[in-house]
């Protein structure tokens, strides 16, 4: 079974993309930059709170899935500078329930919008 999952209590995506698709047990959230959902403004003044954005859009995304970050089994985590990695995981930290679960950080060119963090997810559902 896949099935698309949408919300208006997140960012609303910013290409050709599902906020996150349902296949199987497993719900695959697209990746999430610092969008304020009811502005459309990119927070990148502060890492820490660029951080708490992207996975408070996440968050949301899988409440519209009735799932919560408890249920998250790998997250994927995209920095145009991995300056930014310290800061980053420091919100990181505070924000995902333990035990944490599996995890990237990788440094890339570019990201959507000029984001400087982008996080996706994927949450299974047993």
């Amino acid at each position: 079974m896949t099935a698309r999952i949408d919300t208006q209590d997140a960012a609303q995506p910013v290409a050709a993309y599902s906020q996150a698709v349902q296949a199987g047990n497993l719900v695959f959230v697209s990746g999430q930059i610092p969008l304020v959902k009811d502005t459309g403004d990119l927070i990148s003044d502060s890492m820490e709170e660029a951080t708490l954005q992207c996975i408070r859009n996440a968050e949301a995304i899988l409440a519209a899935a009735g799932l919560s970050l408890s249920h998250v089994v790998k997250a994927s985590v995209f920095l145009t500078t991995m300056d930014d990695y310290t800061a980053m995981d420091s919100a990181y930290r505070e924000a995902m329930p333990q035990p944490f679960p599996a995890r990237e950080a990788v440094a890339v060119q570019a990201l959507p919008k000029g984001a400087r963090v982008e996080i996706s997810m994927i949450a299974n559902l047993g």
